[in-house]
């Protein structure tokens, strides 16, 4: 982010939004694959429509995964999600499976000991990027991360409270303003939530107000006139029956809601040997140590590979002039403190583990780490490593 006076805007999803749907669905089978073989590879696509879901894609696994199972895992992905009206039921949708093997070309490449690298290779070329700032506790932006603790607020309430007329399909936006490059508080809120029929506006917009002001800092609330609540007046047919889905179309709400650059990759139903994903999650990790080692406020990290090659092509680290250290000696530091070939980052990381269905919605970036190795990427504890380096 730059420095001086302006405005910032992010979005987030619901877990209910169609393409939250789709990732959700994608990493439950991510994790049904690994809960059977850590090294299994996966990479499997959903679309959702009106009572319809497709899963399609390629797989490996040393243990058998019948479509029966796949099928099931993708039920009760949208059965703990929510869904249970009339044109989109997770015990009477329709479910076509059609995965099935990976390449043995693609296989060639990323199999240690095959290939022109004979280490292990990435899954595909292409460039991931990381980033923290300090403008919250979790080294996030703070406009994506309020809009992310909005929807993920009223999405605990919808599920405690049966009675609470709210539906799974949300989306929040947050405008915040800043003043000499720090946010200091919000100029418009936009929330749409799905809702009951008959369920008065005015009662919908008090609920979510009360879970905007018990999230923003004390003081930061918009005015009345910029907090937008359900703007077309009525949000009843919602999900994958209101809007078909897809999987990793919420790219931009899965990180850092473009207070950063983004590689194009999405992260939602890939394994780990995907770089996509794992290098993403790699360079978070690391931008996020160079910021809590006070290395720098703000720090981006980009990475390369090539498909079937076992090192990055390249590592640039940006500090956006906020650095104690030369950007280029944070750049070295890090690859000394972490070996980024894809399998190096698996391991240090500990990513082959039935552990990413918590993430497809409300961010992969800015969540806690869990002892079961849920966003082990958040973890701080490269700091002395990095130090050590410099």
């Amino acid at each position: 982010m730059a420095n001086g006076n302006y405005l910032f805007t992010s979005e987030s999803v619901s877990e209910g939004h169609p393409d939250k749907v789709c990732d959700r669905v994608s990493d439950g089978i991510v994790d049904l694959f690994l809960g059977k073989d850590p090294e299994a590879r996966v990479a499997v696509e959903t679309l959702a429509t009106t009572q319809q879901l497709v899963l399609a894609g390629e797989v490996r696994c040393k243990e058998e995964v019948t479509k029966a199972e796949m099928i099931e895992v993708a039920r009760q992905a949208v059965k703990e999600i929510g869904y249970e009206q009339d044109g989109f039921h997770w015990a009477n949708m329709n479910v076509d499976c059609l995965v099935h093997d990976q390449s043995v070309d693609i296989a060639q490449g990323v199999d240690e000991g095959t290939g022109t690298d004979t280490e292990e290779g990435a899954g595909d070329q292409g460039i991931m990027f990381g980033y923290a700032c300090r403008e919250t506790e979790s080294l996030m932006p703070a406009p994506i991360d309020l809009s992310h603790r909005i929807l993920r607020s009223l999405a605990e309430h919808r599920h405690a409270d049966a009675a609470s007329g709210l539906g799974p399909d949300a989306k929040s936006q947050v405008t915040l303003a800043y003043e000499n490059g720090k946010p200091v508080r919000a100029t418009s809120i936009v929330v749409s939530t799905q809702h009951n029929e008959g369920m008065p506006q005015d009662a919908l917009r008090e609920l979510v107000r009360s879970h905007v002001e018990k999230v923003l800092p004390e003081g930061w609330m918009c005015p009345a006139d910029e907090f937008y609540v359900n703007p077309t007046g009525r949000f009843v047919i919602g999900g994958p029956d209101g809007d078909a889905g897809l999987t990793g179309r919420k790219i931009i709400v899965d990180t850092y809601g473009g207070a950063a650059p983004h590689g194009g990759g999405a992260f939602s139903g890939k394994d780990p040997t995907k770089v996509d994903r794992s290098a993403a999650y790699a360079a978070r990790y690391l931008a996020k140590n160079v910021v809590a080692a006070e290395l720098a406020e703000s720090c981006v990290i980009q990475v390369s590979y090539a498909i079937g090659i076992s090192k990055p092509l390249s590592v640039y680290v940006n500090t956006n002039g906020t650095g104690t250290v030369a950007d280029e000696k944070i750049a070295a530091a890090v690859q000394q403190a972490m070996d980024l070939s894809p399998r190096g980052i698996r391991t240090h990381l500990s990513l082959n583990r039935p552990i990413y269905a918590p993430s497809s919605a409300y961010g992969h970036f800015g969540r806690t780490p869990t002892e079961a190795g849920h966003f082990s990427w958040e973890k701080t504890d490269l700091v002395d490593a990095l130090k050590a380096a410099i």
